[in-house]
């Protein structure tokens, strides 16, 4: 295993023919878009190496998969500014997954809220740890999951989908599995050998047809999505904008900061 790179919200390793990409922000892996960028990079890399035949996204924080967007930090944001961030996670990461190349996997140890979410849904599989918890809280801080409109509904049904994200509730590892959002829930010590498991079964198979295949599968999953992010990006910001959602927000920011 060699250390490719690292700063401090990404950690890049290339072990073998498995990238291993963990998020690394304490103390929940909030999304700013320094964050954001370098995720992107990083993927770019094990994008750009030939070597590499799969990738893991992971967290080297204990317990926390990531909570989402810096909402703390979005309080004091221009809506320029915000709209620059919702773009990179919401459009700029589907494009560097939609390119990737090769299969990734999320290995989700812990809490996955919001856009932590869209990290985990942006790969191709998703392992859970039995301790791991999902939510979309979006909705009571007056803002909306947008992105989870375009693929949430895909991936387990209209109106599953509509009283996930319209209640905010949190959901353990064992409901996501039934509902199909994730692949597999193992022990929590277990999950990273898991996924390193199915990433070595996935570097084994011939590259040509993995990569042809993979971009095959994209293409037929596609449709229209990538107008469908674009919207969401609108979307999210304009409601961001608004007095109760702002109001919210900094409500938020306020009770954090002073924790």
């Amino acid at each position: 295993m060699t250390a490719d790179s690292s700063d401090k919200f990404i950690e890049y390793e290339a072990c073998g023919a498995i990238a291993v990409i963990r998020l690394a922000r304490p103390p929940v892996n909030a999304l700013g878009l320094a964050m954001v960028r370098r995720l992107i990079a990083a993927l770019e890399q094990a994008a750009a190496d030939d070597a590499v035949r799969a990738v893991v996204l992971a967290s080297a924080v204990d317990k926390r998969f990531c909570a989402g967007l810096d909402i703390v930090s979005l309080a004091g944001q221009s809506p320029g500014q915000i709209h620059t961030l919702v773009h990179a996670l919401y459009v700029e990461l589907f494009e560097a997954q939609y390119r990737l190349g090769k299969p990734s996997i999320a290995a989700v140890n812990g809490a996955a809220r919001g856009g932590g979410m869209t990290l985990a849904v942006s790969c191709d599989v998703i392992f859970a740890a039995a301790g791991a918890t999902f939510g979309y809280p979006e909705i009571d801080l007056g803002v909306v999951p947008a992105i989870h409109f375009v693929h949430l509904p895909r991936i387990i049904g209209r109106h599953r989908a509509f009283e996930l994200l319209f209640t905010g509730q949190a959901f353990d590892a064992a409901r996501a599995a039934a509902l199909g959002l994730v692949n597999r829930v193992v022990p929590d010590t277990e999950l990273e050998a898991a996924a390193h498991k199915l990433a070595g079964e996935f570097a084994a198979k011939p590259q040509a047809a993995m990569r042809a295949g993979r971009a095959a599968f994209m293409r037929q999953l596609d449709g229209d999505y990538r107008r469908g992010i674009a919207q969401a990006v609108d979307d999210f910001c304009k409601i961001i904008a608004g007095d109760e959602a702002q109001t919210r927000i900094r409500a938020f920011a306020q009770k954090n900061r002073s924790k």
